[in-house]
């Protein structure tokens, strides 16, 4: 007897094929039939009018610490995503020192201030009682809702064997050692890979450079080595030239990586803008090396473009354009004073648009800023309204009008920069370079900056911009790209399609109203700290490993998700 059956859906199954109509059987946890099933099952639903597709599988998510409070990863369950990939850009919770309690205190800060995690959240809402990186796997098994896997952190391996000098420091020959003896046991207990930043923006919550940008080539290329020893694993690396473009010595890195460990890297996140259109081809330099050289380098690239809010009184993307930091780093009362300064206004804003600022350039258009939330009642009023406009009206440039009112909040005004590349150059440049065979649609940072971003629904916003907006794939090949081609990236067992003996990991959606509400704060985390969060729209349920998880948008309590293991749950990738 079958446990369930899902009748005459449009079945998508992920393969890019058309769509067809069929009744889907489940037992067991697996997809039991596709076709027409007479079989008795103890539950079943009509489907008519419906799409079946592969649960989600989304490659960047940082749900390290979340799943603790948080089983049901939400919002990305909500929208369709099954399966999560975390422990990215060299930041994982274990493993942690025995000898050092304090060490679990500098990886909360650390992951509060490089990830935009609430620092309460993270002390109150995980429970803190692992060392070794399998003990962090096992205790989060049985108690999640989506399928999670995890790459080990560069930074946590290297301060857990160097301490304090992990920061600044080089490993001993014995220290080297003992990083690769703790990547060994962490790769032996499940995880996917490696995961490292050599990025210029990832600071500690010391503000001094995380430990794995300290890390030279030899140091790398020796972990790198390392993964290409285990089963069905990956590496996952950040460098400065994500943000904009890569240098030579980035290519030369990424190239060698993954040549070295004969397995895929992938790195995020690719940005598609047309009115910069050298920066696409720059940054697939580096898969088209690495194919000759035997590695496979992958671009992570968003299908929508994902608004995030910016501050000038709490840390954000303002903070890493060159020479703001020092201003934005000021005491409140002191930043206002100079932010007030015109001098200083002129120095920042040449800064902002100099060649330095790289892709922050794009944040320097502040005429163009929406205004969010405000609280001093001489800002009554400028909720929802451009600053250009009312820069207008003061008769003030439009940066000296925004400083003005995000003063008259203390600075803590909420604004929203205006994209830069939603024009139909841009979007057209997107739908070619997704169709490149080293660029995968992904890089949400889902369960990171919680308060600034909301990347989970790019998922159904993107069905929805596929099935009714600018239609720029069909219907088949966004939900291949979604499904089949991240699980096969990451090597994932019997998942990412809609097919018998398959993992029952699946969405049922209405191709008609498929799409993601606004963003919206809610105060939810431990503590009572903000984050934003969407509502799924047009998704009727999503079943991980055969279960129901999610039907009509809310949650239904049960837990089928399971720690995804490398070598068990994913195969080796071949780089050729």
């Amino acid at each position: 007897m079958l446990d369930h059956v899902i009748r005459d859906a449009t079945v998508v199954d992920g393969t890019g094929a058309p769509g067809f109509t069929a009744d889907v059987g489940i037992r067991d946890g697996r997809i039991a039939a596709v076709g027409t099933v007479t079989g008795e099952s103890r539950t079943s639903e009509d489907a008519t009018g419906l799409v079946l597709a592969p649960g989600f599988v989304d490659p960047h998510t940082h749900y390290d610490a979340q799943l603790f409070w948080d089983p049901y990863a939400t919002p990305s369950l909500n929208h369709g995503v099954t399966t999560v990939a975390a422990g990215n850009c060299g930041f994982t919770l274990a493993p942690l020192n025995p000898a050092r309690p304090g060490d679990a205190d500098y990886t909360r800060r650390m992951m509060s201030k490089v990830e935009g995690m609430s620092l309460v959240a993270l002390e109150d809402g995980a429970p803190w009682n692992w060392h070794t990186f399998g003990e962090y796997l096992d205790a989060l098994e049985g108690r999640i809702a989506v399928n999670a896997g995890f790459m080990v952190g560069h930074c946590a391996l290297r301060r857990y064997a160097m301490g304090p000098d992990a920061v600044g420091g080089q490993p001993t020959g014995e220290q080297l050692t003992a990083v690769l003896r703790l990547f060994h046991e962490a790769m032996d207990a499940g995880a996917w890979g490696l995961s490292t930043t050599q990025s210029s923006t990832h600071s500690d919550g010391d503000g001094r450079p995380v430990a794995s940008r300290h890390a030279r080539p030899a140091e790398l290329l020796a972990l790198a080595k390392a993964v290409g020893e285990h089963e069905g694993t990956q590496i996952e690396a950040i460098v400065a030239g994500c943000l904009d473009q890569f240098s030579d010595a980035e290519i030369d890195l990424l190239v060698e990586m993954s040549a070295a460990a004969g397995r895929p890297l992938n790195w995020n996140v690719l940005t598609i803008d047309a009115s910069v259109p050298e920066r696409v081809p720059r940054q697939l330099t580096a898969s088209e090396r690495a194919r000759k050289a035997g590695g496979r380098v992958v671009a992570l690239t968003m299908p929508i473009l994902t608004p995030m809010n910016m501050s000038l009184g709490t840390f954000c993307a303002l903070n890493l354009i060159p020479g703001w930091g020092p201003v934005l780093g000021l005491p409140v009362p002191e930043r206002i004073e100079k932010l007030r300064d015109p001098d200083v206004r002129a120095e920042m804003l040449h800064r902002a648009r100099s060649k330095e600022a790289g892709v922050f350039q794009r944040l320097a258009n502040f005429g163009r800023y929406v205004i969010g939330d405000t609280y001093s009642p001489g800002n009554e009023g400028l909720t929802g309204r451009v600053v250009n406009d009312v820069a207008a009206e003061r008769g003030q440039d439009p940066f000296e009008c925004l400083v003005e009112i995000c003063a008259s909040d203390g600075l803590r005004t909420v604004l929203w920069p205006m994209p830069t590349d939603n024009d139909p150059d841009s979007w057209a440049l997107r739908a070619e370079t997704w169709r490149h065979e080293d660029v995968l649609l992904g890089g949400s940072d889902a369960g990171a900056h919680l308060d600034r971003m909301c990347g989970a629904p790019y998922t159904t916003r993107f069905l929805g911009d596929c099935l009714r907006g600018r239609r720029l794939v069909p219907l088949e090949q966004a939900v291949k790209m979604l499904t089949h081609d991240p699980a096969q990236l990451f090597g994932l067992r019997e998942r990412g399609r809609v097919r018998e003996g398959f993992h029952a990991d699946l969405v049922l959606l209405d191709p008609e109203r498929v799409d993601a509400g606004q963003a919206t704060l809610v105060h939810d985390l431990p503590g009572d700290s903000p984050r934003l969060d969407s509502k799924a729209i047009g998704i009727r349920a999503v079943w991980v490993n055969g279960v129901v998880a999610i039907r009509d948008d809310e949650v239904t309590g049960a837990v089928p998700g399971t720690v995804l293991r490398s070598g068990r749950d994913t195969r080796t990738v071949s780089t050729t």
